[in-house]
């Protein structure tokens, strides 16, 4: 816990799809049976596993041409993980290349039984899956067979007050049932009680109002100008928090 300086364990040969490399890895868990990392590359459309022994040199791919953002293993070594591009979660025993489905996987949508964008995950000792539902601003619980999952967090589309989230990604579920998850647009961690319509602000959220001013003011300029739009509205952006002093 005093290192001031950490230890590449997996990757660190650059940007690319070779065995020795990763692309814009996103998420990691520990498989303590195999004392191995599994890792999300998703650039590289694969989940991958790199061995914690020393002298590791590269990784060996689990599951390819997949769309992965999020990962969860559950007490029975079954690896759950989120698919972008299907819009769905889907269970693997390690070796399985195809899985089950789990939450999803009925096309991009707002529906009960749809996702749109899932990213990160937790499963708990019921194997009952919550997925960060990023496009659909809310948290998903899907208990294990179930066709369509339960709203239980956010769900009151794209906004700041406390029965909103806006892209949200990270999460955790304690025994409670207490939902934690990073509520990414609005720079805050929420925490929301099983049942509970509304969540309570726990880290953060003071900066919402003026990112938002500072987005807008960039896109209502956007018509004055010949340049790229998406380059200048950056460019407004980055300038405005370099005068906050580089709050985001």
């Amino acid at each position: 816990m005093d290192d001031t300086n950490g230890q590449v364990v997996a990757g660190g040969n650059g940007k690319g799809n070779r065995l020795d490399q990763l692309y814009c890895p996103n998420d990691v868990l520990i498989d303590k049976e195999t004392d191995s990392l599994i890792i999300c590359d998703p650039w590289n459309q694969r989940v991958v596993r790199w061995s914690r022994r020393s002298g590791t040199t590269q990784g060996e791919i689990l599951i390819d041409n997949i769309s992965c953002r999020g990962l969860a293993m559950d007490d029975q070594r079954y690896l759950y993980i989120s698919d972008i591009d299907k819009d769905e979660v889907r269970r693997y025993q390690i070796g399985d290349k195809n899985g089950t489905l789990v939450a999803g996987g009925n096309g991009k949508g707002i529906g009960l039984n749809q996702l749109d964008v899932p990213t990160y995950i937790f499963v708990d000792q019921q194997q009952t899956v919550y997925v960060s539902d990023n496009s659909n601003h809310r948290v998903m619980k899907w208990n294990k067979y179930a066709k369509e999952g339960i709203i239980v967090a956010g769900g009151q589309g794209y906004g700041n007050a406390l029965t909103q989230l806006s892209y949200p990604r990270g999460l955790f579920v304690d025994t409670l049932g207490t939902i934690y998850v990073a509520d990414s647009w609005n720079y805050r961690v929420m925490r929301w009680p099983k049942g509970a319509k509304q969540g309570t602000v726990i880290v953060g959220g003071n900066d919402f109002r003026i990112f938002y001013a500072t987005t807008m003011e960039a896109i209502h300029t956007l018509d004055k100008k010949k340049k790229n739009p998406r380059f200048y509205a950056y460019l407004k952006i980055r300038e405005r928090n370099i005068e906050l002093g580089e709050q985001y």
